[in-house]
C-alpha cells in the first residue's frame, strides 16, 4: 500500500508587489524522504520554503502537510487561517536558518527546552529531557549548559537543528544551514544531517552543498526563475542532466 504524501505543494505562486519568484510550484514528498533542491540565487528556494513554513504568504496554490491545507483555507471561500490556528499548523514544520536564530541569554540547554515548555506546554522535566536527549543525538550533550556566546557556529547551529526536532515536527525544513559557517566547520552540520536522514526523517534541504545533495538525497530538485526545471534521483540529475540550464549550473559542481 502506497503511503500518502506528507507534503504535497500544488500550483504555488508567490510575489513581491510585481515581482512574481513562484510561478506555479509542484512537490509532494512521502514519509522518511530526503529532498534537495538546488540553483541559482533568486530561482524561489528559499521563499517555497518559507511558504511552507507560514512565513510567507502566498496568493495562488496549496500546500497540505498530512493531508491538511495549511495557511488559508481551501479553494474556492479561501481565506487566510486565524493566527492561532496558524501557529499550530506551523508547528508542524520545523525550519533551521542560514542564521543559528538562538537566544543569547539562554543556554544551549534553555534554547532546546524553550518551544517545549511555551509551545507545547509540556511540565519543565519532561522538556528537559526531550531537549537533552536531542542535544546527546547532535554531538551536543557536553555543552548543554554554555551559552551561544561560547559555542561555534557549528556549535550552535547543531544546536538550532536539535531545538526544530525536539518540536517532533512531520517534516524538518533546512535552508543553506552551512552558508554562515566557516568551511572547517560545515561538515560538523552536514554529518548530523546525514545521520537523520539515515533515521527515516523526512527533510526538504535548499543548499549550495553538492557534493552532500548527491550522497544524501532520495531526490534532487532544480529550480530556475521561479519554476521547477528538472527533478530525479541525484544520479540522474547530476549524470544526465536535461535541460541546458540545469547541465550549465552543474558545469562547476563538485559531487
Amino acid at each position: 500500500m502506497l503511503s500518502k504524501p506528507v507534503l504535497e505543494i500544488l500550483g504555488l505562486h508567490k510575489k513581491f508587489k510585481e515581482i512574481e519568484v513562484l510561478k506555479g510550484v509542484d512537490l509532494e514528498m512521502e514519509p522518511g524522504d530526503v529532498v534537495s533542491v538546488i540553483g541559482s540565487s533568486g530561482s524561489g528556494k528559499t521563499t517555497m520554503l518559507r511558504c511552507v513554513n507560514l512565513l510567507e504568504d502566498f496568493e495562488q496554490g496549496s500546500i497540505r502537510i498530512d493531508g491538511e491545507e495549511i495557511g488559508y483555507t481551501a479553494a474556492p471561500q479561501r481565506r487566510r487561517r486565524k493566527e492561532s490556528e496558524i501557529a499550530r499548523q506551523r508547528s508542524m514544520t520545523g525550519m533551521v536558518f542560514q542564521q543559528f536564530n538562538l537566544f543569547p541569554h539562554l543556554s544551549a540547554l534553555g534554547n532546546v527546552t524553550l518551544g517545549l515548555t511555551k509551545v507545547k506546554q509540556l511540565p519543565k522535566a519532561e522538556a528537559t529531557a526531550i531537549a537533552e536527549r536531542w542535544l546527546e543525538r547532535v554531538g551536543m550533550a557536553e555543552r548543554r549548559n554554555h551559552y551561544p556566546g561560547q559555542l561555534s557556529g557549528g556549535q550552535q547551529q547543531r544546536v538550532a537543528i536539535a531545538r526544530a526536532i525536539a518540536m517532533n515536527p512531520k517534516v524538518m525544513l533546512f535552508d543553506e544551514v552551512t552558508s554562515a559557517l566557516d568551511p572547517e566547520l560545515v561538515n560538523e552540520v552536514l554529518n548530523v544531517i546525514k545521520s537523520l536522514a539515515a533515521d527515516g526523517m523526512t527533510m526538504l534541504l535548499v543548499t549550495h552543498e553538492m557534493k552532500f545533495a548527491y550522497e544524501v538525497s532520495r531526490r534532487v530538485v532544480f529550480m530556475n526563475q521561479g519554476r521547477i526545471e528538472e527533478q530525479g534521483a541525484p544520479e540522474a540529475v547530476f549524470h544526465n542532466p536535461q535541460s541546458k540550464r540545469l547541465a550549465d549550473f552543474l558545469k562547476n559542481a563538485k559531487f
